[in-house]
């Protein structure tokens, strides 16, 4: 008899990605659903995805998910939270939604404590429209918006967005993981899954920030990508929980 040592998540539908080759939106995708099985939550899991390179997220997804507004998906979470407290709720979204226009949102969906878990997908630049520089993006990196980099006297610094939430008393878990090698997969997976067992708990609001690579706007192969991210975009933002309840520390 063949064991079998694989299988696609029965909240992943079986349908090809349309993301970029080396993108790793896919596998992020892939933890959330194992996530969603081993919790045994798929039948009231709601997904809230805006706009961005995961807009297309609910024909992935095998659970029910609700299109917001740019930056709006914490404040459509929350209604939805509030209406259906004892759903699995949950956002996804990138840094150009979550820390630009979304900024107020998240801040105050954290002030609040709403009961919602976030997927922060981080990859520097605003992937879907074009390349423009994000919030995130690294002093001097290159992006259609900074030709010649982004310069901190005009543009500011990189924005933390993980730190500055840290400090938010509502905030109950916030955490920053890679999907670039296996040891950062199971690392990242076991944060994703606290988030939502704090959320189910009834804990409050929890945040998982996921650094991700964005071959193309990045102008990188693949394999050039991965260690772009692991040479600047990590020592940038390093890994590791930066908040969580006394009881997951220990």
């Amino acid at each position: 008899m063949t064991e079998k040592l694989f299988a696609r998540p029965e909240s992943l539908r079986d349908v090809p990605f349309h993301y970029c080759p080396g993108c790793h939106h896919g596998i992020i995708h892939c933890l959330v659903a194992e996530v969603i099985d081993e919790l045994g939550i798929r039948g009231k899991t709601i997904g809230v995805v805006p706009v961005g390179c995961s807009v297309l997220a609910y024909e992935y997804f095998n659970f029910d998910t609700v299109e917001a507004a740019h930056g709006r998906a914490p404040a459509v979470a929350t209604g939805v939270k509030r209406v259906h407290p004892d759903a699995a709720v949950f956002t996804y979204q990138g840094d150009g939604d979550l820390a630009a226009i979304g900024c107020a949102e998240i801040v105050h969906a954290a002030v609040r404590s709403e009961k919602i878990s976030t997927i922060f997908v981080n990859n520097a630049i605003y992937g879907m429209t074009g390349g423009q520089m994000a919030p995130t993006s690294l002093v001097g990196q290159v992006t259609t918006t900074s030709p010649y980099g982004r310069k901190s006297e005009s543009a500011g610094m990189p924005i933390h967005m993980s730190e500055m939430l840290a400090t938010l008393e509502g905030a109950k878990f916030v955490a920053r993981v890679a999907v670039n090698n296996p040891a950062n997969m199971t690392k990242a997976k076991a944060a994703i899954k606290k988030a939502f067992e704090l959320q189910l708990s009834g804990a409050g609001f929890a945040i998982v920030e996921v650094l991700s690579t964005c071959p193309t706007n990045w102008g990188m192969t693949p394999l050039e990508a991965v260690d772009w991210l692991e040479t600047k975009l990590i020592p940038t933002y390093p890994l590791g929980v930066l908040k969580a309840p006394e009881e997951v520390t220990k």
